[in-house]
């Protein structure tokens, strides 16, 4: 797998940006662009060691409430602080309203990849998807195959990463369609901020955060296999290990969700219940937040924290909700990125809004050509391992 190199996102003004980076704050003409310039200003009142001493009440601020993700390496599993940078990224309204329109399209699109990959399968059949792409990638679990038709938008929750070229044209860098991780962190981040530096956040109209999640409460809600107006709705966590343990403890707080692990649960005549004091009591929605592939140790195969023995039956049975609907997965792998333009064209009938970072699939002829002519050049990665695992920056190696 093999991918073009494209800038951050991430650009901190000294003086001049190298001219392979968008500089988000200034224009080319060295004066700030108009969404940074009250911003600044406010910025520019607040003397260098009163910043210095926000920064530090950020951080303070952040170990109190406990923010924290946990790093996993060869040696296990690290909880680490969650650090804030106080300068924040602006977008502006317009700006955000291209973005929005062209990953609304690229969730859709997903959607239907997802729908046929456990479907029907035409896309493989009409050589559209090498068959590669599903049979030899290892988030393709069979079990899913009869799961995924009970739901019409199986993929709920969606996450990109993004990056903005020289030119800044925004790119797709990775999608994150496996119980995305970052709305409690960018909740947590805005409160933080706000507090530490109001007299900035008074000077620009920051769009609000509560919508987003009141909207969410509302679309998961009418998840439920059952009609009714007040659904039992439980967070399926992975437990203290998992990387995100923290956002799944302040999202079912700021939701109102119970949070579990699989121990908590339990399948009875093809229903799913929470194990109480009481006795068991039913449960019509899960919001899965760990890997797909242990959510059903019965089906599955292995132990996770969050593996609930017989809830993929309970979900063919229609008594039980699980959101994302598993089976998203898939098409996190990098694989599909080079095949989305025509993906899109084929089930959407138009062109793709967002570019990904180009990349090419090296089992066709034609696109091994072009890489094997461009290797130092590229980035080599593998194609079913998704953003953040190994990758080689060519260039970097030494002659053998």
């Amino acid at each position: 797998m093999a991918t073009g190199l494209s800038p951050s996102t991430r650009t901190e003004r000294v003086f001049s940006c190298p001219p392979f980076v968008y500089d988000e704050v200034y224009g080319s003409d060295g004066a700030p662009r108009g969404h940074w310039a009250k911003f600044l200003t406010a910025l520019r009142s607040v003397p260098a060691g009163e910043f210095s001493r926000r920064n530090e009440q950020a951080d303070r601020m952040l170990r109190e409430n406990g923010v924290s993700y946990h790093s996993v390496g060869k040696g296990g599993s690290t909880a680490r602080p969650w650090r804030l940078d106080l300068l924040p990224m602006l977008i502006t309204a317009a700006d955000w309203a291209v973005i929005a329109e062209a990953l609304a399209q690229r969730a859709r699109l997903l959607n239907l990849v997802i729908a046929d990959i456990y479907g029907s399968r035409s896309l493989i059949d009409d050589g559209t998807l090498p068959p590669e792409a599903l049979y030899a990638n290892p988030e393709f679990l069979r079990p899913f195959c009869d799961i995924g038709r009970l739901d019409q938008v199986p993929m709920f929750m969606y996450a990109v990463e993004l990056a903005r070229s020289a030119e800044g044209q925004w790119w797709v860098m990775a999608d994150r369609s496996e119980a995305p991780a970052g709305p409690g962190f960018a909740l947590e981040n805005r409160i933080v901020s706000s507090r530490t530096m109001p007299s900035a956040f008074k000077q620009i109209p920051v769009e609000r955060l509560a919508p987003f999640f009141a909207r969410l409460q509302n679309s998961v809600r009418r998840r439920t296999p059952r009609p009714g107006d007040n659904p039992r709705i439980v967070l399926l966590s992975s437990g203290p290990g998992h990387p995100y343990y923290f956002e799944d403890v302040y999202l079912a707080r700021y939701l109102g969700y119970t949070m579990v692990e699989g121990g908590d649960l339990a399948v009875r005549n093809d229903a799913v219940f929470l194990k109480t004091l009481s006795g068991l009591v039913p449960v019509d929605i899960v919001l899965a937040r760990g890997a797909e592939s242990g959510l059903d140790p019965l089906e599955l195969g292995g132990y996770s924290a969050h593996g609930v023995p017989g809830l993929l039956n309970a979900m063919r049975s229609g008594n039980v909700a699980v959101t994302n609907t598993p089976g998203c997965g898939i098409v996190g792998a990098p694989v599909f990125m080079a095949f989305l333009p025509r993906l899109c064209q084929r089930l959407l009938g138009e062109p793709l809004k967002m570019p990904s970072i180009s990349t090419w699939w090296c089992g066709e002829a034609d696109s091994l050509a072009y890489v094997m002519d461009r290797l130092d050049q590229l980035v080599v990665k593998p194609a079913f391992q998704k953003s953040g695992g190994e990758e080689i920056i060519v260039s970097d190696l030494t002659v053998a």
